[in-house]
Order: C-alpha cells, then structure tokens, then sequence
C-alpha cells in the first residue's frame, strides 16, 4: 500500500450506541463493538478508513457498555506516533461541562470541545463507528474544501421501504442542502426517483469554527443535541451546506457499498455476502486493508476424511478465521470466528459462530448466529424448528436464531 498525505483534520468516532435491535449481541457490549466478517469488530472499518485516508488525529466517543470496545481499541489500534502527534485514543464522559452522561451524538462532541480545542486541524470528521463501508475521506475533504462549506454531508439512496430509518435529504442542483428532516414517517423521494430516498450516511465534515460555535449555541437549547434532529435542520438555511454523493470518489465494485447493519437480519445478511463465492464488499483488497487485533491463535485445519462414514472435515463458501478445527463435521456458507470447532459429523449451514464456539457432535446448525463460548451438546438442532426455539432464544423476522453469549445449553 502506498503511503498516504496526511491530512490537517480530526476525526470524532461516535460509539456509544445501545444498538437496541441487535440484542443479545448488544446485550454485553456496545454496537461498534459487536464482531464482524469473522475476525473484525464492527468499529474496525470506520477507524480503517481513517488510516488508510491519512486522518490520524482520531477521538472515539464510547459511553454504553464501553468496557469490550475500550479493550478491543486498545489492543487493535495503538499502531500511531504519538511523537509525531497522531493518536487514537478514547474521551468516555467526564462531566467536564455539567454533570450528565453524553445525553446525545452532538453533545458528546460539545463535552469534549477542550480536546478539540487543543489541536491543530481545519477540518473536523463526525464518523459513526457502527457502520461497514469503505470510504476514502481524502477525497470527501477536497470536495468540502472545494465547496467552501461549512459543513458537508456525505449521503446515500436507499430504496423507500428503509428510507424512514434514515436522515432525508433534499437537494438543490449545486448539491447544496435545501432540506432535511429525521427519520420521518413519509420520506420524500428523489424527485424523479420515486422508488428512492436520499439519506444521510451519518457521516460528516465540519470547518472547525462552525462546529464550535454551532455546538456552542445548540448546548443552549433543550433539545435532543443530536447531529440528525437538530443540527443539520438548524444549519442548512443559516450556512453553507452541501451532500457529497458517496462513492463518487471511484473505486471498485464497493466504491458505493454501506450498511448500516441495525437489525439482526441486516447483520446476518451482511455476514453472509462476505460468505460468498463473489462478495460485494471485498475483504481482500491490499490497498485497502481492513486492521483488527486478533489473538495468537494457531492456523486453522480441517481433520478427517472418512467420506465412506459421513465423516469428513469440510469448509465449503465459508470464512474460516485463524484457530478453528474443524473435526469430522461440514460447513457451509458461514463465517466461523477465531478458535471455533466443529465436531464428527456436526453441520454447520448459514451460521455466524462467534469466538469459541464448540459444535457438539451431531449437532445441527442452521441460520443461527451463536456468541462467545456457547458449547452446542451433541445431537442439538439450532434452526430446524423455530417454533420450539423461539420458546428459548431470540428468532429474528426472517427466521434467524441468536444464542447470547454465555448462554449454557442442555
């Protein structure tokens, strides 16, 4: 990979998120710390797009259950020079400004104004840490320099029947913001487009002045202090406010692909294209490398060939991460984290397993995601009857079954 020009910008990475509708996987820990694609946590690819963007002034803002992310960041990302003044460091709520918890994504900013008043950057990134895209800002930074904006948000299409989860954007043919309403009840479409909405990614770029003093004056006000609610209706008749077109900068086939994996189902669905012969977001991409931190697990193996006996440790449209054996038993079209094993004779389809899982012998595993430690006992079906799962675990809308963490089963 070439080296990138470091850019005179900082990067505000939001992760407080509860992540409601990814319980239990956020039962334990917080949505940007949930793992992803096998050996990733979710936060991995907004703070990879950073480096490989040359921002390497980075703040991650956690709050709930932070103890899993705070770990994960530490030991995944302490790879910058401090004596070169870059960093990537942690700012939990101090009370530095009151006595209140973060009460939303633009007070977090505003309680820690101080820290972004001690650096020197023109440019400030607001980033969501629980997202998967790839996104080189370098090219949303001159796009905003080039625009003389104040601020400048980075937005998506979305068909209709998601659009109301989402910012939606109007805008005007220089791109300038002409409207914005949050998450509403009937989105308007693109004109034109009536089957699509324009969304905003929840990825922005402030000029530095602006922030504050925007900041400053919504820290007076007794709304919610969100960038979404408040902030973008308050800017755009007042200041200059423009959309960058997401993967306008070029790229491969991934160039426009983001998700904002929310629901269980979302997040199945995304595990399951990285599963796949030909997968849309490319995890292979050298110039584009995606960082974690990831134990000193042995290589992965598969062991026995008994074809005559059923008996045979098989992978097939899978990802397989370091540490996993799998012994007699079959997978297919699954993502297998970090020191997992398949038992003789076991099946495994559909699934994402989580770090050390163990699948009994006989077992049967179909369209299920199972968390940290769970032992599957031998002969237990997982998928097979809903109706019977349903009466012990979670059973998303499309069917998918998700065993907590921790979870002992008999």
């Amino acid at each position: 990979m070439q080296p990138r020009i470091i850019y005179n910008a900082i990067a505000f990475v939001l992760a407080g998120g509860v992540g409601t509708r990814l319980h239990p996987l956020t039962q334990d820990r917080a949505k940007p710390a949930v793992p992803f694609g096998g050996k990733y946590r979710v936060i991995d690819f907004t703070l990879s797009n950073c480096i490989n963007s040359g921002i390497r002034k980075i703040f991650i803002l956690p709050q709930y259950k932070s103890h899993s992310l705070i770990r994960h960041t530490r030991d995944a990302w302490s790879i910058l020079s401090p004596e070169l003044g870059e960093f990537v460091t942690h700012l939990s709520p101090q009370m530095r400004v009151g006595d209140d918890w973060y009460k939303g994504t633009a007070d977090a900013v505003y309680q820690n104004l101080y820290h972004l008043e001690q650096i020197d950057a023109e440019n400030v990134l607001i980033l969501s840490g629980d997202h998967i895209y790839k996104m080189d800002y370098s090219h949303f930074i001159r796009y905003h320099q080039q625009k003389r904006a104040d601020l400048t948000i980075s937005a998506i299409e979305v068909d209709m029947k998601e659009a109301s989860r989402f910012g939606i954007i109007q805008v005007e043919e220089d791109s300038g913001v002409c409207g914005f309403e949050e998450k509403p009840q009937h989105p308007k479409p693109i004109p034109g487009k009536p089957n699509k909405a324009f969304v905003s990614m929840g990825v922005y770029i402030f000029n530095r002045k602006v922030l504050i003093d925007v900041l400053n004056e919504n820290a007076k006000t007794e709304d919610s202090h969100d960038f979404g609610r408040d902030i973008m209706p308050y800017m755009y008749p007042k200041y200059r406010v423009f959309v960058y077109r997401f993967g306008m900068g070029g790229g491969g086939k991934d160039a426009d692909y983001w998700r904002d994996i929310g629901t269980i189902d979302a997040y199945w669905h995304a595990n399951m294209d990285l599963a796949s012969v030909s997968p849309v977001f490319n995890l292979y991409d050298r110039k584009w490398p995606i960082r974690t931190y990831e134990g000193q697990y042995p290589p992965a193996k598969t062991v026995f060939a008994d074809e005559e006996r059923g008996r045979a440790g098989k992978a097939l449209d899978s990802i397989i991460c370091s540490g996993v054996i799998i012994s007699g038993g079959r997978v297919e079209r699954s993502v297998l984290s970090p020191g997992v094993r398949v038992n003789s004779y076991a099946e495994v389809s559909e699934s994402i397993l989580f770090h050390n899982v163990v699948i009994g012998m006989r077992a049967k595993v179909k369209k299920a995601i199972i968390d940290k430690g769970v032992r599957v006992p031998d002969g237990m079906r997982i998928g097979y009857d809903l109706d019977k799962d349903r009466n012990r675990f979670y059973v998303s809308d499309e069917g998918i079954v998700v065993i907590p963490k921790g979870e002992i089963l008999r």
